[in-house]
């Protein structure tokens, strides 16, 4: 990969490829895949990575909203698209498009039915999701009956799948909560399969999940974070490859004499003389605010560069005083050799959310 003279966010379409073949290594030969493409594929180009993926053979996607399932439709991805979370004010688009919707409440049922009906549709797949202990969204099993009875007075639509969200997969401590939530929905499946006459797809496992829940991987499963990189665990971590690198370069460097200030507020003072290096980056392209004055930290010519001061709207300071280097080399702020999940742990947060958090602004480049 070459070397960056400005702010960019690499994007490694084989590293994908990789992380997807060592997670279907770990399922049976018929077990679905979904392939999680939300949030802009974590943070990377969800239509890209989902093209990339239609040449993998996963069997479906999931977006969060019914926006990002137009955007795939749009770039002309062909492959089922379920939309997790939504609205009612979208459902004629998302019959419009064939995108196919989480039905997670009886009002949301009802408002789908509706304008199903409405549209004239027959058998229109739906996905009803259960609430077996994430408490966010989903039935409960005291809801099943009427669920049925509601699906019982129309032909507009038809159960897909029946699906819920494990809480706690990543976590052995929360080992005996996990297999609880995976008995309550093999329950539940089991009664609403027997209701409606017939078998559903069922999934329930995420990511994690999928690598420490062999039992539950059921029909199909739900990979996310996994095809990204990161197992949330540090051995699975040694099996996957992270497909994001975000690079930028030195703008400037300057020495900062001791007892002078640096940056907004003056929060940086220097206690001895110390050399700093400006980059073109900022809160604006998804460096937190959390970072900077001794927290969180990029590599230089290999070496770790503390941020110092407060991070800027398009701009962070660091300390290379001890670092060897120019105006113009290439910085690394997180990639394969330096993990999002260890930058993110400095202000005690997630790979999820600085890699999602990197500005759309910021170009990206796809390499094969």
């Amino acid at each position: 990969m070459s070397k960056s003279q400005e702010t960019i966010l690499e994007i490694d379409l084989s590293a994908l490829k990789h992380n997807v073949t060592f997670i279907k290594s770990k399922l049976k030969s018929n077990t679905k895949f979904l392939a999680v493409v939300k949030a802009y594929a974590y943070g990377s180009d969800a239509t890209e990575v989902a093209k990339h993926l239609e040449t993998l053979d996963v069997d479906y996607f999931a977006v969060a909203y019914t926006s990002e399932g137009i955007a795939l439709r749009d770039a002309g991805i062909e492959k089922p698209i379920l939309v997790l979370h939504p609205l009612p004010e979208n459902f004629k688009v998302i019959i419009e498009r064939c995108l196919e919707p989480s039905i997670y409440s009886q009002r949301v049922l009802n408002k789908f039915i509706a304008v199903a009906e409405k549209q004239k549709q027959a058998n229109y797949p739906i996905h009803i999701k259960f609430n077996t202990g994430l408490n966010r969204l989903g039935f409960t099993e005291a809801e099943i009956e009427t669920v049925l009875k509601t699906l019982e007075t129309t032909k507009a639509i038809k159960v897909k799948s029946l699906f819920s969200h494990l809480a706690a997969s990543e976590d052995e401590n929360e080992k005996e909560f996990t297999l609880n939530q995976i008995e309550d929905f093999n329950r539940i499946s089991q009664k609403m399969i027997d209701g409606l006459g017939y078998q559903p797809i069922l999934h329930q496992c995420n990511t994690s999940g999928i690598l420490n829940y062999p039992e539950a991987h059921l029909d199909m499963v739900r990979c996310g974070i996994g095809m990204y990189g990161f197992g949330n665990d540090t051995e699975i971590n040694k099996s996957l490859k992270p497909i994001a690198t975000l690079k930028t370069s030195i703008s400037q460097i300057h020495t900062i004499k001791k007892g002078d200030s640096l940056g907004y507020n003056r929060a940086f003072i220097a206690k001895e003389n110390t050399k700093t290096a400006t980059l073109p980056i900022g809160h604006a392209d998804g460096i937190n605010r959390l970072f900077g004055n001794g927290k969180g930290f990029v590599f230089i010519n290999g070496e770790k560069a503390p941020i110092a001061g407060n991070v800027c709207m398009d701009m962070i300071m660091v300390d290379v005083t001890n670092i060897p280097c120019k105006e113009g080399d290439e910085v690394i702020v997180f990639g394969p050799k330096h993990s999002a999940e260890d930058l993110a742990a400095s202000i005690n947060s997630i790979s999820y959310e600085l890699l999602t958090s990197v500005s759309q602004r910021v170009k990206r480049v796809f390499h094969r």
